[in-house]
């Protein structure tokens, strides 16, 4: 009898601890694929978020300001804010992207819907075209950018550079 019951015993228990880990609250990655979005938009140092159900504004905290290069050099500052929508972030805040030598706000993520292999930002008045293969995953940070510059990755050499007024032009346009 005293094994049956150590035996029922530890099945409620696992069954309590279990049930308990299903009834974490969602992460902000969950957030970012509950509204369609892929959750490499996002670094792996969020220390909090917030969200809220009647207007969709969010507010995201960092461990620390970072950069993480993509097809271009992307810089995360500790504070995060915008408002989700199905397949957007609209409002956006705390998301600079380099161009150049000059760094831009990101005003406006969104993504096809049905999804398609393109992302877009909105950068002022212009507009970029993504491959979303690099937001699959999230990305660690780095706190320094020359580091990432200069590694390679995607990143334009000085040799590279545009030598005429139309290369600048064509590569602002891109």
């Amino acid at each position: 009898m005293a094994a049956k019951t150590l035996i029922l015993l530890t099945l409620l228990t696992v069954i309590t601890s279990t049930s308990s880990l299903s009834d974490d609250p969602p992460t902000v990655y969950d957030m970012l694929q509950k509204y369609g979005l892929p959750i490499g938009l996002l670094p792996d140092s969020v220390k909090s978020y917030s969200l809220s159900p009647d207007d969709g504004t969010f507010v995201v905290e960092l461990d620390k300001p970072c950069y993480i290069q993509f097809d271009y050099l992307v810089y995360y500052d500790t504070k995060i804010t915008g408002k989700v929508n199905v397949g957007s972030i609209t409002d956006l805040d705390g998301i600079q992207v380099k161009k150049l030598f000059f760094w831009f706000d990101v005003d406006e993520i969104r993504v096809d819907l049905p999804t398609s292999d393109n992302i877009y930002f909105t950068v002022g008045i212009l507009n970029k075209k993504l491959d979303i293969n690099q937001f699959e995953t999230i990305h660690s940070c780095s706190d320094n950018a020359l580091a990432l510059s200069s590694s390679g990755d995607s990143s334009k050499r000085i040799s590279q550079l545009p030598v005429t007024f139309d290369e600048v032009e064509m590569l602002i346009t891109e």
